[in-house]
């Protein structure tokens, strides 16, 4: 059942002992939505399969305490925190749950008790809205969290609306933080060497296809796909698909840029579009998304292709400079 901020609120009120559950490999939205509402409220914050680089160093910085891999049925009720998907989660038993996401699509809310899901570019800025009506104070460290949370989701505010400025702002004038110090703080994240090998082997397997204006790029890594797809974009391309392997499942993350999406690509439809002709899932927002499915590689990637190009060509690309159209035909 879809409730408003208040009633989610004095729902979780009614429970004493909440796991508040972090999809695998957490980013510092879910860390930080998590750490936030078990802070107002209570609880334990689980994450079931690690988590990146900037959500680990936001642990430690902050000093957040966190079970890894725990059980949802020693607790009263699990609150999933910014995840779409069971498959996220590692199909694990969830037991009696609650969902808060941000996602365009999420198919755990089916089965929910009661949810909390909006259309916002973070769930961060989902958790500061349930904070304000509690009238609980921002403290630094949370602050700092959701900082974080909000400029990694929306890819350094690439993918911002008014409204993710105005939540920041807020956020900033009633805890005192200042902004620089979120950014000095992600400064320090150390590089992972084993991800810059991959980035690199990633580059070299590129394939690189042109449909009138606009570039797609695929390849294949054994992790840091979205990273990987996320390069791509700062590199030239519009959008990038890439290719990972676990177990017997095939996961492609998908990037796009604002021009593609602006063009009418959104990579969350497409992927939870294809994944319903095959056992997993795929879902997203329309300039990121991901499909996690038992098929092959080549097939998801193709299908993923197929529909992009559909929907580019034709289409111009407002970020190409028609002098240098001209130049390149030439």
């Amino acid at each position: 059942m879809q409730v408003e901020e208040l009633e989610f609120y004095n729902r979780l009120l009614d429970y004493q002992n909440i796991l508040y559950l972090c999809h695998r490999n957490a980013d510092p939205d879910a860390v930080s939505s998590a750490f936030a509402l078990s802070e107002a409220i209570g609880g334990t914050i689980g994450l079931v399969d690690g988590c990146n680089r900037v959500a680990s160093l936001l642990i430690d910085r902050l000093k957040i305490k966190v079970v890894e891999k725990p059980d949802p049925s020693e607790y009263d009720i699990t609150l999933v925190v910014d995840t779409s998907t069971i498959s996220q989660l590692n199909d694990i038993k969830l037991g009696k749950y609650c969902v808060i996401d941000h996602h365009a699509t999420t198919a755990l809310i089916e089965n929910a008790d009661f949810y909390l899901h909006r259309h916002a570019t973070s769930t961060a800025e989902m958790v500061f809205g349930i904070l304000k009506i509690m009238g609980a104070p921002i403290m630094r460290r949370t602050a700092l969290g959701l900082i974080t949370g909000i400029i990694t989701d929306t890819g350094h505010f690439k993918h911002a609306t008014s409204e993710t400025f105005g939540t920041v702002s807020e956020i900033v004038a009633t805890s005192g933080v200042e902004y620089a110090e979120v950014l000095e703080m992600m400064a320090t994240t150390p590089q992972d060497i084993s991800m810059r090998i991959a980035m690199l082997k990633c580059a070299t397997r590129a394939n690189i296809e042109r449909v009138d204006d606009w570039l797609i790029v695929d390849s294949h890594v054994n992790s840091f796909g979205g990273a990987a797809s996320s390069m791509f974009l700062n590199i030239g391309a519009d959008v990038a698909l890439i290719g990972t392997s676990r177990e017997n499942n095939v996961r492609v993350s998908g990037r796009a840029k604002r021009e593609a999406v602006s063009a009418g690509i959104n990579l969350g439809k497409i992927m939870e579009d294809i994944s319903v002709n095959y056992p997993g899932t795929g879902g997203g927002h329309a300039g990121a998304a991901g499909i996690d499915v038992v098929a092959d590689m080549g097939i998801i990637v193709e299908e993923c292709k197929s529909r992009i190009r559909d929907i580019l060509k034709g289409k111009s690309n407002p970020s190409i400079c028609p002098a240098v159209l001209q130049e390149d035909h030439e």
